[in-house]
């Protein structure tokens, strides 16, 4: 048996590419949109793809399994539990096999049982994977979104970011039936979970990539709570704020991804084009890392750093029913479009109608107008200014954060919702705005500036800078006024 773990490190997602060396056969395990690189590897072992799969509607990535399947003619099998509203829109077009808990099918010598394990979402499936040429009993499961290392997969999505409300209490306690019946499993079976540390499918999630039934019954949080009221208040509890584009993720998935063919790099725009779009009210991303887009910004833009966070605050802020377009400092970052144009597709931003290249910002000054700067503050300097009471200061991180140590006096609004609560922004002092140690609050400045919104600082280093030069800090809750 040949065993590949693919790692999307933005998404802090794990896909899979079993296959069988003596007959060449081969699945995929939750496919993400970049389907090439499951064939090259295919290739490159000398086999082909014959089965594709999912653990379940996927909410954080557009799935790849319809393109990968589309693509290979392999059959694509998908899950037939949790009722009519969790069913695939897409199988009967697509062919696919639908199955339910105790079916089984087999990819060349290797035989896949499948196992319903509800919680995270109703239709929720894992499999169960054994090598008959060399074992009679399970070599390990792939337990998609439902049991990482050191965590469980939450429950509240389909209610907190998907809108299906009721559904969070009732999903936990399937949750917890389904850890009962996975720990009956045999210790030495292997744990391949879907995702890694930072992804928001979980709250606690290690960053080993794999583990075993028995360790994480041994130190998995969710197998020591025998109390089922006591593991639904446990598990709810502190979860982080879905990005607003899971609920985006939901539907795609469901109703069937666009199937694309490859990654489209888009039409490069002079940069003189800039203020056109800008009058006409276009929506414009500019890449750059943070420093360089406070230093000196086009107006009306919105600053997201392609970086490791690029994805999740571009589906947080980037609305899906709107072309938009970017600014890519390809000077300093060769590749940065191609890079931007996956990152975006991987979560069904694909409405790109062009890019511009830094020399924007020239054209833009060099039709008279002036680039915007965003302003920053040192905690030393704020400390002093807090004491005066002449500035209001926003904390940008998720309400967990905040609870955990926050700058006394000073409310929370996280980073995602900022657009939607615009009238709790004080208007008649400069706004210092506020995260972990600077990266959020930099995209809130500048997103509160395209806003209209001027008077706003961005505070250097954040809580952690705030707390290390020994500056008070309070838990839990308080700071319901502006500081």
């Amino acid at each position: 048996m040949y065993l590949k773990r693919f790692y999307d490190e933005k998404l802090a997602q794990a896909s899979y590419l079993v296959g069988c060396a003596a007959t060449g056969e081969a699945l995929v395990v939750d496919a993400n949109r970049d389907v090439q690189q499951y064939i090259d590897e295919a290739d490159a072992q000398g086999m082909r793809i014959t089965h594709v799969t999912e653990t379940h509607i996927h909410a954080d990535y557009v799935s790849g399994s319809r393109e990968l399947a589309a693509r290979t003619g392999a059959k694509l099998y998908l899950s037939d539990e949790g009722g009519e509203d969790w069913t695939y829109a897409f199988a009967e077009e697509a062919g696919a096999v639908l199955v339910k808990d105790g079916d089984s099918f087999m990819v060349g010598n290797i035989h896949i049982d499948v196992m319903h394990t509800p919680g995270h979402t109703p239709e929720h499936i894992s499999f169960l994977v054994t090598d008959t040429v060399a074992a009679d009993r399970p070599m390990g499961v792939f337990t998609g979104d439902f049991v990482f290392v050191g965590d469980v997969g939450r429950p509240d999505l389909l209610e907190r970011a998907a809108g299906y409300a009721g559904t969070m209490v009732e999903g936990a306690r399937s949750l917890f039936h389904s850890l009962r019946r996975f720990a009956e499993l045999p210790d030495y079976v292997q744990v391949w979970p879907a995702h890694g540390a930072g992804s928001a499918c979980g709250k606690a999630l290690g960053a080993v990539p794999q583990s075993t039934v028995g360790y994480e019954k041994l130190f998995n949080w969710a197998f020591a709570i025998e109390d089922e009221e006591e593991f639904v208040r446990q598990v709810l509890a502190g979860q982080p704020e879905p990005p607003r584009y899971f609920a985006q993720m939901k539907r795609i998935n469901k109703e069937g991804p666009r199937i694309l063919g490859g990654f489209r790099r888009p039409e490069r725009l002079p940069g003189t084009r800039i203020t056109e779009l800008m009058d006409a009210g276009a929506l414009v991303v500019d890449t750059r890392l943070s420093p360089e887009f406070a230093g000196g910004h086009v107006p009306g833009t919105i600053g997201i750093p392609l970086n490791r966070s690029f994805n999740t605050w571009a589906g947080w802020l980037v609305p899906y029913d709107r072309p938009f377009y970017l600014i890519v400092d390809e000077q300093q970052r060769p590749g940065a479009v191609d890079e931007a144009v996956r990152d975006l597709a991987m979560i069904g931003l694909d409405d790109l109608a062009g890019y511009l290249g830094t020399d924007a910002l020239g054209a833009w000054t060099a039709a008279g107008r002036e680039l915007q700067t965003t302003a920053q503050m040192t905690v030393d300097e704020l400390a002093r200014r807090i004491e005066a009471g002449d500035v209001a200061v926003i904390d940008v991180r998720g309400r967990a954060e905040w609870e955990a140590g926050h700058i006394p006096g000073v409310p929370n609004i996280p980073l995602g919702y900022l657009a939607d609560r615009l009238e709790e922004i004080p208007r008649d002092r400069p706004v210092v705005l506020q995260c972990q140690t600077g990266g959020r609050s930099a995209i809130a400045a500048g997103l509160l500036q395209a806003r209209g919104i001027e008077r706003v600082i961005n505070l250097q280093g954040g809580i952690v800078e705030w707390s290390r030069r020994g500056n008070p800090a309070e838990r839990g809750e308080g700071g319901n006024e502006a500081a």
